[in-house]
């Protein structure tokens, strides 16, 4: 059998292996692409519905049951919709402030090489390639499908990473693109800072409430308290959601990518090289933190295990997402060792 095949092979059961040794209930890559189709819908609803009846609540407190503020949320839900559907990847873009490779700087030029190279394994379309400036190393994809994406860098991490350990991150950031996970987190991104507005409205609007004498009455204590509660948690729930949900698709990404290019000890250096540097991302905002291949905010507890950290972290810890990555790294070795490896 061609040692290539062979191995190819066994780096697979090795990705089988991660995912199942990091007991997420992780799908395929098929299966995950259909469900981040589907979730990515459902959210748009479900965020259409959080508008509408954040309205609602207003009409009946400030316009007497008049459906201009349903109305109005509607409106705003809609275009909030489809503008993070399709210019999401363009707002994160210019929040982080990313800037198109310059082709002339060999860096960045081999970084560009690195993407095609990578996306031509991957049989996927080749990405946008953006270098964001700042010194901390990170990188993020986003998009809304394989022809429409988007991979960025910080000029830390291109400094800081030699051009296996860059190969290691581009094919982690490719993976999200197959995936269609950039679909989901850039929609995701779009859509909590426009709940994060809209809730903020919602509770300045309250200081008018001692001007609306007797309609507090005609709304009723509790639903005019469920409403207060969906105002102050509204972004609080969302924020959370983004989280859980890039936590989740953390694991089978750095798997997916290692198998992409059949080096995983690559993407554990990579990671390694990231981790050493605690300082935030000061480029990446929070909206957009759980985009990133590690915690742009420097958080502490994101490296930490149990309710606290399970709740508000947008990462799985780092050294457990290296130390499965050596485990797939040393398995793979001793494969190659059984043949003679083909010369690379």
């Amino acid at each position: 059998m061609d040692i290539r095949v062979y191995s190819l092979r066994s780096l697979r059961l090795c990705g089988e292996f991660i995912l199942i040794y990091s007991n997420q209930d992780i799908m395929n890559i098929y299966e995950q692409q259909r469900h981040n189709r589907r979730a990515t819908y459902l959210l748009m609803f479900i965020f259409i519905l959080v508008f509408c009846v954040l309205g609602f609540g207003f009409d009946q407190f400030f316009t007497g049951g008049l459906p201009i503020g349903t109305t109005v949320a509607l409106i705003i839900a809609t275009i909030s919709v489809l503008g993070s559907y399709y210019a999401g990847a363009k707002v994160v873009l210019y929040s982080t402030g990313a800037r198109a490779v310059n082709m002339s700087n060999l860096k960045e030029r081999q970084f560009h090489n690195i993407v095609e190279e990578v996306s031509i394994a991957g049989g996927l379309p080749m990405p946008k390639v953006y270098i964001v400036p700042d010194p901390d190393p990170n990188a993020f994809a986003t998009g809304r499908n394989p022809q429409h994406a988007s991979i960025a860098i910080t000029e830390g991490l291109l400094e800081k990473l030699n051009r296996d350990e860059i190969q290691g991150v581009v094919a982690h950031e490719m993976s999200h693109i197959s995936n269609y996970d950039i679909r989901l987190m850039t929609v995701i991104a779009a859509l909590v800072g426009a709940i994060v507005l809209l809730s903020d409205f919602s509770a300045r609007s309250m200081r008018y409430i001692g001007r609306s004498k007797g309609k507090g009455k005609a709304l009723g204590i509790v639903p005019f308290i469920i409403w207060l509660l969906l105002i102050i948690l509204a972004p609080i729930i969302a924020q959370i959601m983004a989280m859980a949900i890039s936590r989740k698709r953390e694991y089978l990404a750095d798997a997916t990518g290692a198998e992409l290019i059949r080096n995983p000890l690559a993407l554990a250096s990579a990671l390694e090289k990231i981790e050493q540097d605690v300082a935030a991302t000061k480029s990446i905002k929070r909206g957009v933190a759980h985009l990133c291949i590690a915690d742009p905010l420097g958080r502490s507890f994101t490296n930490k295990q149990g309710f606290i950290a399970n709740l508000f972290a947008t990462h799985p810890p780092m050294q457990e997402r290296i130390t499965r990555l050596k485990k797939m790294g040393y398995i793979y070795a001793p494969t190659i060792a059984h043949g003679s490896a083909p010369t690379v």
